[in-house]
């Protein structure tokens, strides 16, 4: 089952998500996409890190995701990764990042494995942004975001604190 968390920045998203995962048993493992380039994203993974149950092993994925969700679903029952933005930060980084997007979408939508709840921050909801740039990020996220919601079992989207379902 592949489960979808959308929302907005500290929107409670995560929050969501590790009360989803912690709801399963078996064996688990979180996938963070996140690279700090700054101390204050610095200071906030290592504050994620500090909540989160340290019994759960803990992966970080650059561009890498493909790779990592492959490997990662042969070991565990329950994956979850967040989040799909940072993730899509790195692809962009790249000069085949929308090939890499395009190989974890296929991947997902023939997922025959473990549970896996995907998080993401949904773009697009305030003004167009001047530069070029963000707008393709912004573009490709949601594209991203689509595409991923699509193929999801059940989607939610997290607005200020609280969870509303998008598809069950």
């Amino acid at each position: 089952m592949i489960t979808f968390i959308i929302g907005g920045n500290k929107s409670g998203k995560s929050d969501y998500a590790l009360e989803i995962f912690s709801k399963y048993s078996g064996k688990k493992c979180f996938i963070a996409t996140g690279k700090a380039r700054d101390m204050a994203f610095r200071k906030q993974i290592m504050d994620h890190r500090r909540e989160r149950d340290p019994a759960i092993p803990v992966f970080e994925a650059g561009s890498d995701l493909h790779q990592v969700l492959v490997r990662a679903r042969k070991e565990y029952n329950h994956l979850l990764v967040d989040s799909l933005d940072f993730w899509m930060f790195s692809c962009f980084e790249q000069s085949n990042g929308e090939q890499m997007v395009g190989e974890v979408v296929r991947l997902l939508s023939e997922w025959e494995g473990p549970d896996v709840v995907l998080v993401s921050c949904e773009v697009g909801l305030g003004p167009l942004a001047m530069s070029r740039e963000v707008r393709e990020f912004v573009r490709g996220l949601g594209g991203l975001n689509r595409r991923i919601a699509a193929i999801a079992d059940e989607a939610y989207l997290v607005a200020a604190g609280l969870p509303l379902t998008l598809k069950k």
